[in-house]
């Protein structure tokens, strides 16, 4: 065997041994005494990455940078070598690391034109440190991190830097080639295209950009092939040993998240399932059946409908009329009271509960869930036990065939098997609690580089949905008529289409973006900055692309904001409001909200009906209306809460009762 043969199988190896650990590399969950000791434990732990210790480190990068400036490109190139060897030999101490962000800051502006401020060298050395950092909305997280990104590379051998999708890995992947090459960095981006020959390529970089799902699934289908290896080397048999053996993924080395709120607490709860379809779906009949009974009932006196849970339960009566429907029926699936009973209830949630344009579309004749979070499509994701094929057949078409779990995992579980794992957001503050006990990374809020000074309006609240779309379209045609930037937030892709109606009947020119228009994305967002252009788009869409101003948008007043109705968390809001106003622009925003809206109606019905009655049209200023707004807001995230801590219990389960699993 060749010295290069045997090097790649030695590689091959490493990988193989990292993936093995990865498999049980993930902190339980601590309760009492212990939580308190392991909260004790973090903050000690990064007492050097508080925010007077970040401050003044990047105040001595800073004062670095007239020297490093002066270097030729050949003496700059020599630094970084340097710098590279003795943090890959263990030897960051904060010296190093400084003078290290010093010079990939200047290898920065050299190759991409771009000088970081001072407080992007501050959330530079916050991940460095392992943190999770907040940085306000246009404030240039994407630079701040690829000064990080070198670093951690040099440090950990690969990092995955994760983002929300493909379009913004390959984005980011290829804007940062040039400086990452100069820091003895390769980097690539894993997209759903790719053959597992081009994967397997990427993942051997320095740098991968990827969404979590792809990175995760490819990590999962590993641990398929390793199936339930005690070792290693049992392991490197099963993957066929030798040069170009291993798996796929190379270990979860380091992490950096970008989005960090979106990817891991939206997203954290949901599980990653690699699945296979059986033959055929002998049960397609069965769903068609079972949503013509369910169509026949009588909501109040056969079931009734849990909203917030997303679920239905029969009475006595729904029970007796199921049976008697179902008497005559030869197939077992009708003759057993459980199933039967089970398909009738699946029928329900998806006729109450999973509304088109809300939890998904259907495209080109097939069911597709669109995130809650992001408004963009899932078009490889579906829903467990029935609920998918019962939607499929509310729809009238076709039901998929049912599919069979080979793996599955949480994201929680995926982020919290990595070695080392930062982040950084628009808005991580308000989930610093979970971070803190789930990922054991504490948050960062670093400040602007200029003072905010976007106009925040007091939220207008209206009695009825019809009331407050009037408004929202009077709103947007008074500060188009002024030459101002408009855009507008909506909740789900039904409501922006029924807001793009409203527009075009009054005339109003204005572009949409929901997940139908994903793939003009980036470009739309990033025009949005223009007089006079109205954009009406889902709460996250364009996520990731800055919106800049036009001289002559900035002289009108800047960029104006609506949120047609508060999202289930706060911070999705914040995300969202903080589009206007970036580093020192002037702009304003401003709230809509009904006392019908899908919040107050879920979480507060009774007291937002009894409000809703007050014959007044415009709420705005009641405290008790506000009160009923803010209370539906905080259970839904109370809920969302309770959801992700009950993925973390049963994560927790898994680990102690089914190592390897």
């Amino acid at each position: 065997m060749s010295a290069g043969a045997e090097a790649a199988g030695l590689s091959a190896y490493s990988a193989l041994v990292e993936a093995v650990n990865a498999r049980r590399r993930a902190p339980r969950l601590l309760k009492g005494v212990d939580r308190a000791v392991a909260t004790l434990s973090m903050k000690l732990k990064h007492r050097r990455a508080r925010l007077a210790a970040l401050l003044e480190g990047a105040g001595r990068i800073d004062a670095l940078a007239p020297a490093i400036r002066s270097m030729s490109d050949a003496a700059l190139d020599a630094e970084l070598d340097t710098v590279r060897a003795s943090i890959r030999r263990g030897r960051a101490t904060s010296d190093v690391v400084e003078r290290a962000l010093a010079l990939v800051r200047e290898a920065a502006s050299r190759e991409t034109g771009e000088e970081a401020y001072r407080v992007q060298l501050a959330g530079a050395l916050a991940l460095v440190r392992g943190r999770i950092v907040e940085m306000v909305t246009g404030e240039g997280k994407t630079l701040t991190g690829s000064l990080a990104v070198p670093l951690l590379s040099w440090r950990a051998g690969h990092v995955h830097v994760l983002t929300v999708n493909d379009y913004l890995a390959e984005r980011d992947a290829e804007s940062r080639r040039d400086l990452y090459s100069r820091c003895g960095v390769s980097v690539g981006a894993i997209v759903q295209e790719q053959s597992p020959i081009e994967r397997s390529e990427v993942y051997r970089r320095g740098a991968v950009y990827g969404t979590p799902k792809q990175i995760a699934a490819d990590y999962l289908r590993d641990q398929i092939r390793l199936g339930s290896v005690d070792s290693a080397w049992s392991g490197w048999h099963r993957l066929g040993g030798g040069v170009g053996g291993g798996p796929l993924v190379p270990g979860l080395h380091a992490c950096l998240v970008d989005e960090a709120d979106a990817v891991l607490i939206d997203e954290g709860v949901t599980p990653l399932i690699i699945a296979r379809a059986r033959e055929a779906d002998a049960q397609a009949a069965e769903y068609a059946r079972a949503r013509s009974i369910a169509s026949e009932l009588v909501e109040g006196e056969h079931y009734r409908v849990e909203h917030v849970r997303k679920r239905a339960v029969l009475t006595g009566e729904g029970r007796e009329s199921i049976a008697t429907a179902v008497r005559d029926l030869p197939e077992l699936a009708w003759r057993v009271e459980r199933r039967r009973e089970e398909l009738v209830r699946q029928a329900l949630v998806a006729a109450h509960c999973y509304l088109r344009g809300r939890q998904y579309e259907v495209v080109d004749g097939q069911v597709v869930i669109v995130d809650e979070y992001t408004g963009r499509f899932l078009p490889d994701r579906s829903w467990e036990h029935g609920l998918h094929q019962a939607v499929e057949a509310k729809e009238g078409l076709e039901a998929t065939a049912d599919r069979e779990t080979l793996a599955r995992i949480s994201f929680q579980r995926f982020f919290r098997s990595y070695r080392f794992l930062a982040g950084m957001t628009g808005t991580a503050a308000d989930a610093a609690h979970e971070m803190a006990t789930i990922y054991s990374r504490p948050v960062t809020v670093i400040p602007t580089n200029r003072p905010v000074i976007r106009e925040q309006r007091p939220m207008r609240i209206f009695g009825t949905q019809e009331s407050k779309w009037r408004a929202v379209v009077e709103s947007i045609e008074a500060e188009h008529a002024a030459g101002r930037p408009v855009l507008v937030g909506t909740r789900s892709i039904e409501a922006s289409e029924l807001l793009s109606e409203r527009l075009t009947a009054r005339g109003l020119v204005h572009e949409l973006l929901n997940a139908h228009q994903h793939a003009e994305e980036a470009d739309t967002v990033a025009r949005a900055g223009e007089p006079g252009r109205i954009m009406v788009a889902t709460n996250m869409a364009g996520r990731g692309t800055d919106i800049k101003l036009t001289a002559e948008a900035r002289d009108l007043g800047g960029l104006h904001v609506i949120l047609t109705e508060p999202h289930g968390a706060r911070r999705v809001d914040r995300q969202f409001i903080g589009r206007a106003g970036r580093q020192g622009d002037p702009g304003s925003a401003q709230v809509f909200a009904s006392l019908e809206d899908d919040l107050p109606a879920m979480h507060t019905p009774g007291v937002a009906s009894a409000v809703g009655r007050s014959g007044k049209e415009e709420l705005t200023g009641s405290r008790v209306a506000m009160r009923v707004v803010q209370l539906a807001q905080s259970r839904q995230e109370a809920r969302d809460r309770r959801s992700r801590a009950s993925v973390l219990r049963q994560d927790d389960w898994v680990d102690r009762y089914l190592p390897g699993g």
